[in-house]
């Protein structure tokens, strides 16, 4: 444009409405060598802290670099992006099977997947008493969080009061802080197994067993509501007339009858 018009590049540049530092600006294209090299060793060390945290340690080890630039390059890192780090369990103590010696000794507590017709996804909360393998309750829908739990012992505690021990394992529902502070309120202990030995919590798991087996894998659910009463009317069964090879042929509603 310059050599074809013959003008100044002035005069140029105010033909074409551009300032005339504009024209002149050669791009240099930044090295964040440093500044990727920084902020990863920054996460690294601190895990859980976000950009804010970050940029304002580069400032106090002198860096100068302003918060966009830092930005920037800490969203293509892909760190603004939430980590979610895995949570560590205490350490569980190997504990053999207990044998409980009464009634509320030791209840058990357990969850069990199935599906409905539809392929909605349901889950049960099963709890029984170790002593004489009683269903005392079994708790349906499509989700039972750890404030349900809780609802459910209170319910419990109404009519059959509440066990010494609660034997658990280590599902987000049972390691919450309200079934924990649930347990310390009500004077209950946790005993929680060892992550991946289902056997030590083999009361439980082997009603689950007689559960599936007996109704779940029987019947075809349409809904929530069938399962309920499905579950329930079974339940009855079970404690009343089913007898168990355990308890020497006796139903657990027999035993317990007998122990009082």
């Amino acid at each position: 444009m310059l050599l074809h018009y013959e003008i100044s590049i002035r005069k140029a540049c105010q033909a074409v409405n551009i300032s005339k530092s504009s024209y002149s600006y050669i791009s240099r294209p930044l090295d964040d060598d440093k500044v990727i090299e920084e902020l990863k060793e920054l996460v690294d060390k601190h895990p859980s802290i976000g950009f804010w945290k970050c940029f304002h340690r580069l400032r106090i080890k002198g860096f100068k670099w302003n918060h966009k630039r830092v930005y920037r390059v800490y969203t293509q890192l892909k760190l603004n992006i939430r980590r979610r780090a895995k949570r560590r369990l205490p350490a569980r103590i190997k504990q053999a099977l207990f044998q409980p010696q009464r009634p509320n000794q030791v209840w058990s507590l357990d969850f069990i997947t199935d599906s409905l017709w539809d392929g909605t996804r349901f889950r049960l909360l099963n709890v029984i008493d170790d002593f004489n393998r009683e269903v005392l309750a079994i708790e349906a829908d499509t989700s039972l969080p750890s404030l349900r739990v809780v609802k459910v012992l209170d319910r419990l505690k109404t009519f059959r009061g509440l066990p010494d021990m609660i034997r658990i394992d280590n599902g987000p529902e049972f390691i919450s802080r309200q079934l924990d502070t649930w347990s310390k309120e009500n004077k209950v202990e946790l005993a929680f197994i060892q992550p991946g030995r289902p056997m030590q919590n083999g009361y439980v798991e082997r009603f689950n067993g007689s559960l599936r087996s007996e109704l779940l894998n029987a019947y075809v659910f349409k809904n929530i509501r069938q399962v309920r009463l499905l579950t329930e009317n079974w339940k009855q069964d079970y404690n009343q007339n089913r007898p168990h090879q355990a308890l020497g042929n006796k139903t657990p509603k027999q035993v317990y009858e007998e122990f009082y």
